[in-house]
């Protein structure tokens, strides 16, 4: 017997029918809401297609290799067999361990009940095993091109996680004693919740992952002393106050990624990068891209070069009057930063960059994980459609593909808490700015995916030219630091390593744990993760991790050791502290300024700016 189920009485039969009259209700509005969003985008088409195409393939394979197939049916045959000897004993009243356990990380399976209740663990048992089987069916595939295998490993994974018996409300025990104490209150509050989520989804549906009315940019997020003192059409520059009497000489210029917001380095006092590295006497400024739209469709790579660090290093000299800065970045920021300085290098301006720190950055693109699933030819002439039509890609897509990259996390676990129990996500800054995206202009995202991550030509000698100037990474003579994450599925750090091979000039490559995020975002005080280093730098990236040095706690203090060890951050030419306004940049607006609050509805034009309000 289901946990929780009891014979009704008949008032609750007669508020159940009511309830059932408003699930009803909700049920269609949905409904109709979803035939509108039934047909697909130009992108949208292509990844279906590359599924179907995947798992067409897969069988084609599975039936050319006899042994590996053979193998699966004798699996699937040993699995029952266990299933129901062990079903038998079940029955017989004595207590038998599961055939099969969850990973220690699944969380879906927590509840006592997928255990105790023969129905629930007969259905865990047979998802479990039916998981395995098919994960062991797809690996023993060795007859497909690894592209090939490593898509449908993935679409094999996104299939087997979509239909969990925690999804659904009848099989999930959890929902089902929900249902039966609220009178099915929690589904009629989640179909609610689904509704507001549609409707605020591009394509797919961008589960909300935290109370965003909690958060607001400026206030609670994003709130270092500093103010706006120069933009443009592409970025607004920020100078922070200063925090100490004196500060290095050289200016230190933030460079983030576009795809997501800035204040990833700037969510609270606590783990701000920003305001450690103003503490530590660096006189930080940063650039807040502009979150754009239609209008900014023909904006290229050259450009974010031109109007994002070529034209923050002009500011910089007016705020300051230093002619060069030491460079930090982030992500897609990083690969546009190792563009910049090949730039410069080859237009004979290489010392306008002091030092460059590459934070998770990819510049050899051969090896780009599961986010190439998204990046082959065909689906990548789809993207190229569909950003011609709109000007740009909606970032609420971007984001539901990187969120499929943590489905069991960042997708299921909030569809079940959301829609199935009714429940409002709590607060988490992180996740706030997880969800408040920005979109790719069509011109820049285009060409980043089909130079970068399809043909790899940013380390090939004068594969890349930005206006009429072929670049050379390998030429690149200015100190480079490199820091990945061990756990990174956005920028894996084998192939971040790559990067360390190219300039000519001294590297130093630093491994931190955790992922992409915290990993990089891991301050001091917490003395989390830890780090490796290694003084030598060979080829192979499974090498220097061999001989490479465990070191606990944050790697934030031995980048600024090599800061100031190396004479970059010059502890012996500090000047007095730099205030936002007292050069010859008047101060615009305060910190964090207008183009980090727009939101993609508001670019858009799907709902007022907050700024016209």
């Amino acid at each position: 017997m289901q946990s929780g189920f009891h014979a009704p009485s008949a008032s609750e039969l007669q508020e159940w029918n009511k309830q059932l009259e408003v699930m009803g209700q909700e049920y269609q509005v949905l409904m109709q809401d979803m035939l509108a969003r039934m047909l697909p985008g130009e992108a949208g088409k292509t990844i279906y297609e590359d599924m179907r195409e995947s798992f067409r393939a897969g069988a084609e394979a599975l039936v050319s290799d006899p042994e590996t197939l053979m193998n699966a049916q004798l699996r699937l045959a040993q699995d029952q067999m266990q299933l129901f000897q062990q079903s038998l004993r079940d029955l017989s009243g004595e207590e038998t361990e599961l055939l099969i356990e969850p990973a220690r990380d699944d969380r879906r399976f927590k509840d006592e009940a997928w255990r105790k209740e023969p129905f629930y663990r007969a259905l865990l048992e047979q998802y479990l095993l039916f998981s395995r089987l098919v994960e062991e069916m797809v690996g023993n595939l060795d007859n497909l091109p690894p592209a090939q295998k490593r898509n449908l490993e993935f679409y094999a994974r996104q299939y087997v996680s979509a239909i969990s018996p925690s999804n659904f409300a009848s099989t999930n025990p959890e929902v089902m004693r929900l249902t039966m104490e609220t009178k099915g209150q929690n589904l009629i509050e989640g179909l609610a919740q689904l509704r507001e989520d549609l409707s605020n989804s591009a394509e797919g549906i961008n589960v909300k992952m935290t109370d965003r009315s909690a958060f607001t940019v400026g206030e609670n997020v994003a709130v270092t002393p500093g103010s706006v003192v120069y933009e443009n059409e592409l970025m607004q520059l920020i100078q922070y106050a200063p925090t100490t009497e004196k500060t290095f000489k050289t200016p230190l210029l933030i460079v983030p990624p576009w795809i997501n917001k800035y204040y990833i380095l700037d969510l609270r006092q606590d783990n701000s990068l920003v305001r450690w590295l103003v503490d530590q006497g660096h006189t930080v400024f940063l650039i807040s891209w502009r979150n754009p739209g239609p209008e900014q469709r023909d904006l290229t790579w050259a450009d974010y070069m031109q109007l994002g660090p070529i034209d923050a290093m002009s500011a910089i000299e007016q705020a300051c009057g230093e002619k060069s800065v030491n460079l930090l970045s982030y992500c897609v920021g990083g690969t546009l930063a190792a563009s910049t300085v090949a730039y410069l290098t080859s237009t004979r301006r290489g010392r306008k960059v002091r030092s460059v720190t590459y934070m998770a950055t990819l510049q050899d693109f051969s090896d780009p994980g599961e986010i190439g699933v998204f990046l082959n030819e065909p689906v990548l002439k789809g993207l190229e459609r569909q950003m011609e039509e709109d000007g740009y890609l909606d970032g609420r897509v971007i984001a539901f593909s990187f969120n499929l990259l943590r489905e069991k996390d960042l997708f299921w676990s909030f569809y079940i808490n959301n829609y199935l129990k009714g429940e409002q996500p709590a607060p988490f800054d992180l996740l706030y700015w997880n969800t408040d995206g920005t979109n790719l202009t069509a011109a820049t995202h285009g060409w980043y995916l089909r130079n970068m991550y399809l043909e790899n030509r940013l380390i090939e000698p004068g594969g890349i030219e930005l206006d009429g100037v072929k670049i050379d990474l390998r030429k690149i003579s200015t100190p480079s630091y490199f820091v990945s994450t061990r756990e990174d599925h956005i920028a894996k750090w084998n192939s971040t390593y790559g990067g360390t091979q190219l300039p000519k000039g001294p590297v130093t490559f630093v491994l931190g744990g955790s992922g992409h995020i915290a990993g990089i975002v891991n301050p001091p005080h917490k003395n989390k993760y830890g780090f490796w280093t290694n003084d030598e730098l060979p080829a192979e990236p499974e090498a220097w991790l061999e001989g490479a040095t465990f070191n606990e706690g944050s790697w934030w203090p031995h980048w600024q050791a090599w800061m100031t060890d190396n004479g970059y951050a010059d502890a012996d030419k500090m000047v007095p502290a730099r205030q936002p306004g007292e050069g010859d940049l008047a101060i615009l607006e305060p910190a964090p300024g207008r183009y980090v609050r727009q939101t993609i509805p508001e670019v858009l034009g799907q709902v007022a700016s907050k700024e016209a309000s």
